[in-house]
């Protein structure tokens, strides 16, 4: 009989679990070994560390699609989160695969995200020697960054789901001789990142007027219905149905479904993520971001007497600042370049 909770719940794993599920009993493990919990198995002990860590909470001040946007109910980087969690736990229990580990994954995969969205990724892509992308920092910000610099030490299937879920114009399925993924729960939130924003940037986007769900292409509403809860219904059941768990396949769609998802994504670059009036403000942003770092890297100092940011042992000074600038709310990036480039009136007290 086990003799802890956590035993209790690793032998629940065992019984209910697809023969192809991660377990968190069988771990990889963690790159600095830790005792076990006695409450929680590992993935739930990562989950835990993600949803407490400051790059959470950072999340709800972090742009989705639209900046700064004048309304309660249109989405962040947090409630995109969330939403993306909803979609890959509903797959992963459908098919008997780990929801805690898909969770957790879901939970980190955006912490690296910039502010002002993609086009604050790309400034720091522009000006970082080597390139700048979110995953990558994602990875960094779970590794090196959180915990006051010690990390998070995340178990390696986590990070790992972290690291293979953007896919950006590219590949939405990870199968064939590039898939790396460790686990078939990287698969799943790797679809469910696109399957919920397709949805939510849409649904932000028809609620901010630049098109009405009518709009939306004839043949992608015949393949996936017209609607968020139809689509989400179509898209979620066909990964389900198609998923070749049994024989050993990868996390599937169907050739149809799969390309109307892919038709749908064209669509939102075109009508929303490259809109010229979506677009030029996000022009102001980058000057921003733009501005900050090279104010940052004129005098390496200067960080660190006016904001206390100091370059960890072994790093570049500019290693501090894109750490720096990449962590950003919007509304703190906004107010620390007024506090720099905007002059204040004079006043005698």
């Amino acid at each position: 009989m086990p003799g802890t909770i956590r035993e209790m719940l690793e032998e629940l794993e065992e019984r209910t679990l697809h023969p192809r599920a991660a377990r968190a009993s069988q771990s990889r493990g963690r790159e600095r070994p830790e005792p076990e919990d006695d409450e929680r198995p590992s993935f739930q002990r990562d989950r835990d560390r993600l949803v407490h860590s400051k790059a959470f909470r950072r999340l709800a001040g972090k742009t989705q699609v639209f900046l700064a946007p004048r309304g309660d109910h249109y989405r962040t980087r947090l409630t995109h989160t969330l939403e993306v969690g909803q979609v890959a736990r509903s797959i992963a229990r459908a098919l008997r695969l780990n929801e805690m580990l898909v969770e957790a994954m879901v939970m980190g995969h955006d912490l690296g995200h910039t502010p002002f969205g993609h086009a604050g990724e790309r400034i720091l892509n522009d000006v970082v020697p080597g390139g700048f992308h979110h995953v990558i920092q994602s990875v960094r910000v779970v590794d090196v960054l959180e915990n006051d610099g010690q990390g998070l030490n995340l178990t390696a299937e986590v990070r790992d789901g972290i690291l293979r879920h953007s896919k950006g114009k590219g590949n939405v399925l990870l199968k064939g001789s590039g898939a790396k993924a460790l686990t078939l729960e990287a698969e799943i939130v790797r679809l469910s990142d696109i399957i919920a924003y397709v949805n939510h940037d849409l649904d932000d986007a028809v609620r901010a007027g630049l098109f009405e769900e009518a709009d939306v292409p004839a043949p992608i509403r015949g393949v996936l219905g017209g609607g968020g809860t139809s689509r989400y219904r179509t898209l979620i059941r066909d990964v389900i149905r198609r998923s070749d768990v049994d024989g050993g396949g990868h996390i599937e769609m169907s050739p149809d479904v799969h390309e109307a998802l892919l038709a749908l994504r064209d669509f939102l670059y075109a009508r929303v993520y490259e809109n010229p009036v979506v677009h030029d403000e996000f022009v102001k942003a980058q000057r921003i971001l733009r501005d900050l770092h090279d104010w940052c890297v004129e005098d390496p100092g200067r960080l660190r007497e006016r904001h206390g940011v100091v370059a960890r042992e072994g790093d570049p000074p500019q290693r501090a600042v894109i750490d720096w600038l990449s962590g950003m709310t919007d509304r703190f990036a906004i107010g620390v370049w007024e506090g720099i480039f905007v002059p204040r009136p004079w006043s005698v007290v």
